[in-house]
């Protein structure tokens, strides 16, 4: 499974997201392949080595789920056209259940 998303070019700084299959997490890929939560954490590719990890990523579908990459910079902060996005992705929703709407019936 995988979503439509602006090409970024091989020199750019991204990571590869998705999502943990089993707990619908947002998840990060780190710099030896394995998978954090943590943003903190996640591992910063450029060219053929950006493209063979993601590779291993989609080669985990199961495991985790719809992989791609997201920009960041080289110090691995989220960069990009889509920042906004993936920093509501990162950090959480923005409302909290306290002003949700109340259920009528």
């Amino acid at each position: 499974m995988t979503s439509v998303r602006p090409k970024l070019k091989p020199d750019t700084p991204k990571t590869i997201t998705a999502w943990d299959t089993a707990t619908g997490r947002v998840v990060y890929m780190t710099a030896d392949h394995g998978w954090t939560s943590d943003p903190a954490k996640l591992g910063v590719f450029t060219g053929e080595a950006g493209e063979d990890a993601l590779e291993k990523a989609a080669a985990q579908e199961g495991i985790v789920t719809d992989p791609y990459f997201m920009e960041v910079s080289e110090d691995g902060a989220i960069a990009g056209r889509e920042t906004l996005r993936e920093t509501i992705r990162a950090v959480g929703p923005t409302t909290h259940p306290e002003f949700a709407r109340a259920e009528t019936s």
